[in-house]
């Protein structure tokens, strides 16, 4: 199954996220099919780049978004 996920990037104590899509059997910060954006919680406030047409296209497609994603997603617009 595909996924739409967080690729955790950034040091210890500093995370900083890529949103990726990626096959469920790989692992977290593995193998991804294609990078659609980036989130940095650690900024305030927190900085949110999707890029929704992308997004949209790959759910389309039958990604399944995380719930952390999904929300996220809702806060683009992208779903």
């Amino acid at each position: 199954m595909v996924k739409i996920r967080l690729r955790r990037m950034g040091a210890k104590k500093a995370p900083f996220y890529r949103i990726v899509v990626a096959d469920s059997r790989y692992p977290r910060d593995g193998r991804f099919i294609e990078e659609i954006g980036t989130y940095n919680p650690v900024v305030h406030p927190a900085d949110l780049k999707v890029d929704v047409d992308r997004a949209q296209a790959w759910i389309k497609t039958g990604a399944q978004p995380t719930e952390t994603v999904r929300d996220l997603l809702k806060k683009a617009g992208a779903l």
